[in-house]
């Protein structure tokens, strides 16, 4: 695979009259590899927005390299422009045009062939109210028509910024099976969402960016492995008889009200044995594997509090600890 997106150092500092001077990025990589669906995410004020404005030419970066589907970004952006579609904050609309006019006018200035706007409103599902006005439409419906304005050109890369917003979970579904049939026929996507659930559920890879910098990247699979400790959780009529049989087996215990976390379980039928062997009968036997979400508040610090108890061991892992699983070898 080859890269469609490349950041590298990416640092842009902003100056105002009443916070002064404040890094926005600083030191940021990225690399999306062609025929991903790549989740970007980060907590609000993180620098995630800023960064995909900077890779678009919106605002300019103080330093760093960057590269859209080959072309040196912004002195040779204009060369793929017609190749990328993108939804960047969000969209704005003229609330007396329908649907179906908006796209065709955008269409007209991108020379787009007409016949696109229909093509597009069908895959965002708007096609029955392509011909309302837009100011009719819902929060949700106005995002589906921003989708379908990036998806005029037929573009090679799609970059969504929040898709889902104001979607309703039947149109959230829409919108996943959306991406996955883009990638299927080699559109490469970049969506930044704050639906966790949905990105851990569409995307391959993902890039997590905390305070300006990337504090996470690779595959899904990858980055939720790194934060495995192998728990599992524990129901049984005695648990001070269990927890006193799996310590004495070396095993780490963690006691709740009504349940026991056991850490570092290679085998969790280990644990069933032991405690059959010994008449301790077992009510439930669960392996507790991390999700994008608590990754995700772990590696930003966006937890109630400055790292997060993990599955209940009270084992935690330090808000700047970095993971680079990116097959580029770029560290963070």
């Amino acid at each position: 695979m080859s890269a469609v997106i490349e950041i590298e150092g990416l640092r842009k500092t902003f100056h105002t009259l009443r916070h002064g001077r404040r890094v926005a990025v600083d030191g940021f990589d990225l690399v999306v590899e062609a025929g991903q669906i790549h989740g970007f995410l980060g907590p609000n004020g993180s620098g995630k927005t800023t960064t995909l404005r900077a890779l678009l030419g919106l605002v300019r970066a103080d330093a760093g390299r960057m590269a859209v589907l080959g072309e040196r970004s912004p002195e040779r952006l204009t060369r793929v422009t017609g190749r990328v579609g993108a939804i960047v904050e969000s969209p704005q609309f003229f609330g007396n045009f329908t649907g179906h006019r908006t796209l065709r006018l955008l269409a007209r200035a991108g020379g787009v062939p007409v016949s696109r706007v229909d093509e597009v409103l069908e895959q965002v599902g708007l096609r029955d109210r392509g011909h309302d006005r837009v100011k009719g439409y819902s929060l949700g419906m106005k995002q589906r028509l921003a989708v379908a304005s990036a998806l005029l050109k037929d573009p090679e890369l799609l970059i969504l910024d929040e898709p889902a917003n104001g979607l309703d979970p039947a149109g959230i579904r829409e919108m996943r099976d959306l991406m996955r049939t883009l990638a299927d026929a080699g559109v490469t996507v970049l969506v930044s969402s704050h639906i966790l659930a949905e990105i851990q559920l569409i995307c391959d890879h993902v890039t997590i960016i905390s305070r300006g910098r990337r504090v996470a990247a690779g595959p899904v699979d990858e980055v939720l492995a790194g934060f495995d400790r192998h728990e599992v959780l524990v129901r049984v009529d005695d648990p001070e008889r269990a927890t006193e049989l799996l310590r004495a087996a070396d095993l780490t215990v963690v006691g709740h009200p009504d349940h026991l976390v056991v850490t570092d379980v290679a085998d969790a039928t280990q644990i069933s044995r032991l405690l059959g062997e010994q008449g301790v009968w077992l009510r439930e036997l669960t392996p507790l594997r991390p999700d994008l979400e608590s990754v995700f508040l772990e590696l930003t610090g966006t937890a109630p509090h400055p790292t997060v108890p993990r599955q209940g061991d009270g084992t935690t892992r330090p808000d700047d600890a970095i993971i680079d699983l990116d097959a580029s070898g770029v560290d963070a």
